[in-house]
């Protein structure tokens, strides 16, 4: 039996790379009429174990989060150091990076989705769970997200 992709078919997050977060989401904050939930910045290698096309990486970013009903918008300004979300900001420019899922066991999805030919592109992890990018960007234009929110 083909591993499923997806635990649900519900969006949990659109994000959108940006290279000025505080005027993005000004921007967004004000065109929106919605409230920054939220800003943050990624934690260090040491915490986020940070691994870019298989290799760790240094990268770290400034978030900012609103909440639109079930869905979460997402704006990333990364930093210099390689990452998925630099790459796409010097090969595209600001834009949509990926849409995320929540799924439970990480591995056996990202395997799903190698094996379906759409490699790792970047993983990491964060207080309370972690991510995985996985590269649609040739079928969709920006990359699916993989959640791991761990129990409560």
């Amino acid at each position: 039996m083909k591993t499923p992709f997806f635990d649900d078919k519900m969006v949990a997050q659109i994000c959108f790379v940006t290279d000025d977060l505080d005027k993005s989401a000004e921007w967004f904050s004000s065109f929106f009429d919605a409230p920054i939930k939220a800003k943050v910045t990624s934690g260090p290698r040491s915490e986020a174990e940070t691994e870019y096309r298989g290799a760790p990486s240094e990268a770290r970013c400034r978030m900012a989060f609103f909440t639109f009903g079930n869905v979460e918008i997402e704006l990333i300004e990364p930093d210099e150091h390689p990452s998925c979300w630099r790459e796409f900001l010097e090969k595209n420019g600001p834009g949509c990076h990926h849409l995320a899922f929540k799924v439970k066991g990480m591995k056996e999805k990202v395997a799903a989705f190698e094996a379906g030919g759409y490699p790792l592109l970047q993983k990491g992890e964060f207080t309370g769970g972690r991510y995985a990018y996985v590269d649609t960007e040739p079928q969709l234009g920006a990359l699916i997200e993989l959640l791991e929110i761990d129990a409560r």
